[in-house]
């Protein structure tokens, strides 16, 4: 292989405990590491980091690397990708693996520019080509229409969409090596600083964790509609989801959004009702296990990518719908 080792997943923590997206990225990256008989790390940010050590490494982690400076609790790009970077120049990763968060899309470009490394956005698929003894990542292109394999020769970092990994079964006797490591920068010499935060309301199953998801388009025709599409939801115990126009004709909030400018979930189930299937929507579906769509109009492209498809104005098939789900005790 290259000069470098190892596969190194830059976790990131939610409420308290790890992200299920970096399970996730632990999963995948001790699939990978265990066909290419690579070691997999992990680095935990912030001030409970050292507290969330043994979660690591019960998901797959072999060492965990922690910065527990109460000063990191906050993202900083300017802290966060200096660390990054002085990990992956330190023990040379063959393989950086991020999610495709808010916090991936802006970290690993930032890394692989500093680091001269190679760059692969928004995966779905990371293997090892034991052949040519390196890793090839996979990734949509053309809006959701295409997919593009990418190889890599030197260092390589990727950010993976939620789903497309599988987390391990947590192994609560695995024993790992947890090292501390000091940041690169002062925190007090950084030039910017956050000064607000504002956390959009979410109630429910938040739509990255739904196993069932009934999203409205702009067919749906206004906030009317969306009380029939939460009823279904309901009843599914799924969350309800948007494309981009009912988000941008503010009838339902920002974080109801599915796509490329708004979330890429993953369920098992992916209704879409009054949904034409524009790609920058598909983007963020794909990854669904079963996608069954209504609209009204034969032609919509959204009924290319679905597993199953109904023909119909949804002010007539839902309620028809919902109606025999509770005759069948559902």
């Amino acid at each position: 292989m290259m000069e470098q080792k190892g596969i190194l997943v830059i976790g990131e923590v939610e409420e308290g405990r790890l992200s299920i997206l970096t399970k996730e990225l632990l999963g995948g990256a001790r699939r990978i590491g265990d066909e290419a008989n690579e070691k997999i790390g992990l680095l935990l940010i912030g001030e409970k980091a050292a507290a969330l050590a043994q979660q690591g490494i019960s998901s797959g982690a072999d060492k965990v690397y922690v910065a527990d400076n109460p000063a990191l609790n906050e993202y900083n790009p300017e802290l966060y990708i200096s660390l990054v970077c002085k990990m992956c120049t330190e023990i040379k990763p063959a393989l950086c693996l991020m999610g495709q968060t808010d916090f991936g899309r802006d970290a690993a470009p930032r890394a692989a520019a500093r680091l001269g490394s190679g760059l692969c956005m928004d995966c779905i698929s990371v293997k090892f080509d034991a052949e040519k003894k390196s890793f090839a990542q996979t990734r949509p292109a053309y809006g959701g229409k295409a997919l593009a394999e990418m190889g890599s020769a030197s260092m390589q970092i990727d950010t993976i969409r939620p789903k497309s990994m599988e987390p391990l079964a947590a192994q609560d006797n695995r024993v790992g090596e947890v090292v501390r490591i000091s940041e690169s920068d002062d925190p007090k010499t950084v030039k910017a600083k956050r000064t607000v935060f504002s956390k959009l309301d979410e109630t429910g199953v938040r739509l990255e964790d739904a196993k069932v998801i009934v999203a409205g388009g702009g067919g749906v025709g206004g906030q009317e509609g969306f009380k029939i599409i939460k009823e279904l939801a309901d009843l599914l115990k799924g969350s309800v989801g948007a494309t981009r126009v009912p988000v941008d004709e503010h009838w339902v909030p920002l974080s109801m959004e599915i796509g490329q400018t708004g979330k890429i979930v993953g369920p098992d189930m992916y209704i879409a009702v009054g949904i034409s299937g524009a790609a920058q929507h598909i983007t963020g579906c794909l990854n669904s296990k079963v996608i069954i769509s209504i609209n009204k109009d034969p032609d919509a492209n959204m009924f290319k990518i679905s597993d199953f498809g109904l023909v119909a104005d949804y002010k007539v098939a839902l309620p028809v719908l919902i109606e025999k789900l509770r005759a069948a005790g559902i």
